[in-house]
């Protein structure tokens, strides 16, 4: 069978990106699936406003999923592989969070970030403004620069860790997104309505999936971490005697 033509295509390209972070996370050093805990609750949290935001833009039509490619399940008008997508795509985002963290411990505080950040969120919004009528464009930048804007409390390591995971994880991205959006194949799995976006693509890629990108990996890595240090700090208080913990 030629999977690349079957309705088995977005399926198993969705089974193939987690396989790899799948298999590794039970490798000794990491022990990834001790955080499992954390990591599904902060991608069902994260699953909340996304699944809500796709369910929407597939209703109002600014984008659909091309049936030749997919089995034909639907729960809410997505295709099961788009659910796939939001628990596939982030849990191997976050594997390479803990791999970077592992392999490369940020330790120096790096005061750029803020500024970094502060600019980006502020460059965001600007364009958002500019590309109000295109609705795809707006709420996508928007949601972005106000998570950006949400997170440019938080210290500099974090915003640094999160970057360099972005960052890193733009190179499956690419591949993953370029697939999802017709670089390899005679149709889009994901056709968008360039009516609602600047129509400015990376390859095949819509230049606000970048954005969509980042804000669905940060806002997961944002509860996971906050979650994985809760769950640490009831660890270590379950330790400790009870004489200091009176």
């Amino acid at each position: 069978m030629n999977w690349v033509n079957s309705n088995f295509y977005y399926l198993l390209l969705m089974l193939l990106s987690i396989s790899y972070p799948f298999i590794r996370s039970f490798e000794h050093r990491l022990a990834f699936y001790k955080n499992w805990k954390a990591l599904f609750t902060a991608i069902g949290c994260m699953m909340i406003v996304f699944i809500s935001w796709d369910i929407i833009f597939t209703y109002l039509g600014i984008w659909s999923f091309n049936d030749r490619y997919i089995l034909g399940i639907k729960f809410l008008f997505l295709p099961l592989e788009e659910w796939l997508f939001f628990i596939c795509v982030p849990y191997a985002c976050v594997f390479i969070d803990e791999v970077l963290a592992y392999f490369f411990p940020l330790e120096k505080k790096r005061p750029f970030i803020k500024a970094w950040n502060l600019i980006l969120a502020f460059s965001l919004l600007i364009l958002a403004l500019i590309f109000w009528n295109k609705m795809y464009t707006a709420v996508c930048l928007l949601l972005t620069s106000s998570f950006l804007f949400l997170v440019q409390r938080k210290n500099s390591l974090f915003l640094t860790r999160m970057y360099r995971t972005y960052f890193v994880s733009l190179i499956p991205f690419l591949v993953v997104n370029g697939i999802l959006t017709g670089a390899v194949t005679q149709e889009p799995i994901v056709l968008y309505n360039d009516v609602q976006n600047t129509g400015l693509r990376v390859i095949s890629i819509p230049i606000e999936d970048f954005a969509y990108c980042l804000f669905m990996l940060s806002l997961t890595l944002w509860i996971y971490n906050y979650l994985k240090k809760s769950n640490s700090k009831l660890i270590e208080q379950k330790k400790a005697p009870k004489s200091l913990r009176a």
